[in-house]
């Protein structure tokens, strides 16, 4: 009897002990908008019709999927999925139109990226109550937040309220980089006035969005922040888990390199990664000498990065890309290495980039490497600027005084809806 106790009096240790670890784990992992909701605040959904917009990424601190919660309340009505780029489950390529899903279990999945990409007065019928979750990548061209205004906007037009749950700017929340969008080049790659990398986070730029009135209708919005975030933490410092935002976004290294070499997928003769393990952070062409533009970008000993020649073939990859360039092709060129996120300056580390591959190439390539597609490049940039680097190569010149001044009044703005310190 005494052992039989013994061993029970062990196992029950044992298992507390396992326990105790477990949530020391979790002991200085930053709390999302989610986990505050559903911990604190869900008086806010009780007896509410909700719209969930939401994919992959919508998910607590330890893993468990938003719809997954909701569906497990009482009293919690969840009526609509909408998903945006990339599909639901985050397993579909850029640019690919995606049907409405059906999955069991769930109510309708609604596609944002097929054939409307914001809300209808049917998909929004009898909803008391739009939820927004959604892990952004801090970029611009990130087609999420463009997601983020439209859902907005068509809950104001119906007067429904919105709930965005906030979730960490994955580059920080300190520096901003690029030239604030010229709004004549507005897209859905593109939708407010603000620089590619613009330092918020998405429930900030919600806030903002509103605020500043760059939608036709301003629905109630409420926005359920963090805790434990600051500004100045990169989303490997809040021990919260990585799930790939989308298909070619695997890692944090790769989404600080984004706002950068993602400008190289408007220049159709230079291949920036996809259709490969090392989207972004390889770059090449079959007509490119690796080892050479390895030796150039880092003699320009640029801060927080490094480069090594690289050689890959690119191919198509269910989910991932499909008809890359160069499919099937062996290509030359450079492997990026990011040494430290602090210094890293994304977008002036891809203009140099631009530049030396048009320096070292113009001559052979007819067009030069500046035979690009325009339109999509100046999207992508922001403004037609771009340009001007290709003639006069300064990766310096968006910092002119025009630029500078946009900035510096996009900071000033900012700063009104900012939620962390």
């Amino acid at each position: 009897m005494k052992s039989l106790f013994s061993l029970f009096l062990i196992s029950f240790i044992w298992c507390q002990s396992i326990h105790e670890l477990e949530m020391e784990k979790y002991k200085n992992q930053v709390r999302t908008g989610l986990d505050i909701l559903i911990s604190e605040k869900l008086e806010l959904i009780k007896g509410k019709n909700i719209g969930l917009v939401t994919n992959q990424t919508g998910v607590d601190r330890i893993g468990i999927p938003n719809y997954k919660i909701l569906i497990k309340l009482d009293d919690v009505h969840l009526k609509a999925i909408f998903a945006p780029e990339h599909g639901f489950f985050g397993d579909i390529s850029a640019g690919q139109k995606i049907d409405n899903q059906s999955v069991k279990d769930l109510p309708t999945i609604y596609s944002l990226y097929g054939k409307t990409r914001k809300p209808t007065p049917v998909m929004l019928e009898d909803l008391d109550l739009i939820i927004y979750d959604i892990q952004d990548v801090g970029t611009r061209f990130y087609t999420y937040i463009s997601t983020l205004g439209l859902v907005m906007e068509a809950a104001g037009e119906a007067g429904i309220p919105v709930i965005v749950l906030d979730r960490p700017n994955p580059l920080g929340g300190e520096k901003i980089e690029g030239p604030v969008l010229n709004m004549k080049f507005k897209s859905f790659i593109g939708m407010y006035p603000i620089p590619i990398r613009y330092g918020l986070t998405v429930g900030e730029l919600a806030k903002m969005i509103i605020g500043e009135e760059w939608i036709s209708a301003i629905p109630n919005l409420t926005v359920i922040e963090m805790e434990g975030w600051e500004r100045d933490m990169y989303f490997n410092e809040t021990g919260l888990p990585w799930i790939n935002p989308s298909p070619n976004i695997p890692d944090l290294e790769t989404a600080f390199l984004y706002p950068g070499m993602a400008l190289l997928e408007a220049i159709p003769i230079v291949s920036e990664g996809r259709g490969t393990e090392q989207p972004f952070k390889w770059i090449g062409a079959p007509w490119i000498d690796g080892e050479k533009l390895a030796e150039q970008m880092n003699n320009a000993k640029l801060p927080g990065i490094v480069f090594e020649p690289v050689s890959f073939v690119p191919a198509s990859i269910k989910g991932k890309a499909i008809s890359p360039k160069f499919m099937n092709e062996q290509c030359y060129g450079i492997k990026s290495t990011v040494t430290d996120y602090e210094s890293f300056k994304p977008v002036y580390t891809g203009l140099n980039l631009i530049v030396a591959l048009n320096a070292m190439y113009q001559g052979e390539k007819i067009g030069g490497v500046i035979k690009a597609d325009s339109q999509y490049l100046t999207k992508l940039f922001g403004d037609s600027m771009i340009y001007e680097i290709f003639y006069f190569p300064d990766p310096d010149a968006y910092h002119d005084r025009k630029y500078r001044r946009l900035s510096n009044n996009y900071e000033k703005t900012m700063k009104k809806y900012l939620l962390y310190d």
